[in-house]
């Protein structure tokens, strides 16, 4: 396996000079780069070193528990005991309170080393987050601490084996018992549904309270830890761990709740909203997991061509295979893409923060982990190509690169739904307000597209009016991310003087706005 090289400069940079996060009135810049760097190091001497041996060793059922890969009990104590666990959670709850930006930069830099290990850890930072919304006063000062600790994990329990993306399927009923609720049925696809890292696990279970046809409005939300508050283990067992194309160090369990003892979050009918907070945290994180897995693909790219020897160059030596054009232009590319994620995703996430453009956030969210995701997959197959044979073979990484990012497009809403949510729900939210928020951006961006957002915004006219919206949202979210993507690099041209590589920034930056510039004027 390639060793990892974290991209905190650029992780650094895009968060300081591109997403403007000086805006936010908490932010600490020399604290913001102190973190990063030190999780960096982490992540690349304990954290990444697993990365390939838990792919080929895997997760294991015994005797109904899942059992995690060699050393990774061991790396997440280590990580539990530096405080990440609780790098976002508030003070007051045993956090370090360093909100949402520090912890993408440490989340894209951990997925990039071990996307397993992430995948099992992550989900706790978006219950704190839920928790903080909806839960009671109690529940904060139950679960937070804990949760902020890494004493406890957390999993989100939503997909059943009849309700994927049709949420109003769901069939897991819960039933009043006393002061707490019973928990009966079988939830599928849950990430860390069992793991031996904690003694105990929250469950975020979302349930039925209603009747059957009450669709969503029946639904309700509970948390149920795998051990009782009185020691006794509660009624959720671990049916299978799921064998998959990628993520082999995450067990991906099947649950069966056999009577659960659960206790209501928030109130009762309001579930889905109280879950899709989660989930709204979750789509930014795994847009960032898009980037980290295209930034990984560069590096691989980058690193073997400058060492691989094959032809000739302009002098006639024998060259080093980044000198040809064709492996030059998709190390580039794998590169262009990871910086332009990840300035999408980070001025969503500044724009979050802030609170002050709702409609732009709510807007970018779907479009963010569109594009990103897709990003990474494209990067991590250019990689394979630039590698060639070598490529195709695990002991490179780039193969366990492209498997591991697969699943980023399907998990959180199918990027088949988030186009149809863009192309329909966003359009006309609020009045349209998203959509114009996104128009602005276009043009606040880069004044070279006034044109486009001009043609987008007659596009999205037409789309929403014309009762085509379903099958026009492909093409139309196409669109929507090439502007986006170009807005991006807008703002990264100007703001590239101030990266650590100002020359490779302005490279980049005149080869994708050009391209694109291109493809338009072609069209």
């Amino acid at each position: 396996m390639t060793t990892f090289h974290a991209p905190t400069d650029d992780i650094l940079f895009s968060l300081r000079h591109v997403a403007r996060a000086d805006r936010l009135p908490d932010w600490d810049d020399e604290l913001a780069s102190e973190i990063t760097g030190h999780f960096a190091a982490f992540a690349e001497g304990r954290i990444a070193p697993l990365d390939a041996p838990g792919d080929e060793q895997g997760c294991r059922l015994e005797n109904g528990r899942v059992r995690m890969p060699d050393g990774f009990a061991e790396v997440y104590a280590e990580l539990s005991e530096g405080g990440w666990q609780g790098i976002a959670a508030p003070e007051e709850f045993g956090g370090m309170g360093l909100g949402g930006p520090v912890l993408a930069a440490v989340s894209e830099i951990f997925t990039g080393a071990n996307h397993s290990l992430q995948m099992v850890t992550s989900l706790a930072h978006g219950a704190i987050s839920l928790l903080m919304r909806f839960g009671s006063e109690a529940q904060k000062e139950a679960y937070i601490p804990k949760l902020a600790s890494g004493e406890w994990l957390s999993t989100m329990c939503l997909t059943e084996p009849g309700a994927g993306s049709d949420l109003s399927a769901i069939r897991t009923k819960a039933t009043r018992d006393g002061e707490s609720w019973r928990i009966e049925g079988e939830k599928i696809f849950i990430s860390g549904g069992d793991q031996d890292m904690t003694d105990n696990i929250l469950h975020l279970v979302l349930a039925r309270t209603g009747a059957p046809e009450d669709g969503i409005r029946g639904l309700s939300l509970f948390a149920c830890p795998a051990i009782r508050e009185d020691g006794v283990r509660n009624a959720v067992t671990v049916t299978r761990i799921e064998e998959k194309l990628g993520l082999h160090a995450s067990p991906t369990c099947q649950l069966a709740f056999d009577g659960a003892q659960g206790e209501l979050v928030g109130a009762e009918g309001a579930g889905l909203k109280a879950m899709f907070a989660m989930m709204n945290h979750a789509r930014l994180d795994v847009g960032l997991q898009g980037v980290a897995h295209a930034a990984r693909a560069a590096d691989l790219a980058l690193h073997y061509a400058a060492e691989r020897k094959q032809g000739r160059g302009a002098d006639g030596t024998v060259a080093s295979i980044d000198q040809h054009p064709d492996v030059a232009r998709m190390i580039d590319e794998c590169d262009a893409l990871a910086l332009g994620g990840r300035a999408l995703c980070h001025i969503t996430l500044v724009a979050q923060e802030l609170g002050t453009e709702p409609d732009f956030v709510e807007f970018m969210t779907p479009v963010c982990k569109y594009f990103c995701t897709e990003a990474g997959s494209r990067a991590a197959d250019l990689a394979i190509q630039v590698m060639g044979g070598y490529g195709y073979l695990r002991e490179y990484g780039a193969e366990q690169n492209w498997r591991d990012n697969r699943i980023c497009a399907i998990y959180e809403g199918t990027n088949g739904i988030h186009a149809r949510t863009t192309a329909t729900r966003s359009l006309t939210l609020n009045d349209g307000a998203g959509a114009r928020a996104f128009a602005a951006f276009l043009r606040d961006s880069d004044p070279a597209l006034e044109e486009g957002a001009g043609q987008w915004e007659a596009e999205a006219q037409r789309i929403s009016g014309g009762g085509h919206a379903a099958r026009d949202a492909h093409r139309f979210m196409e669109l929507t991310c090439d502007l986006a993507y170009r807005a991006a690099w807008g703002r990264l041209k100007s703001a590239a003087e101030q990266a650590p590589d100002s020359s490779r920034l302005q490279r980049l930056a005149a080869s994708v706005l050009g391209e694109l510039g291109d493809l338009r004027a072609a069209g």
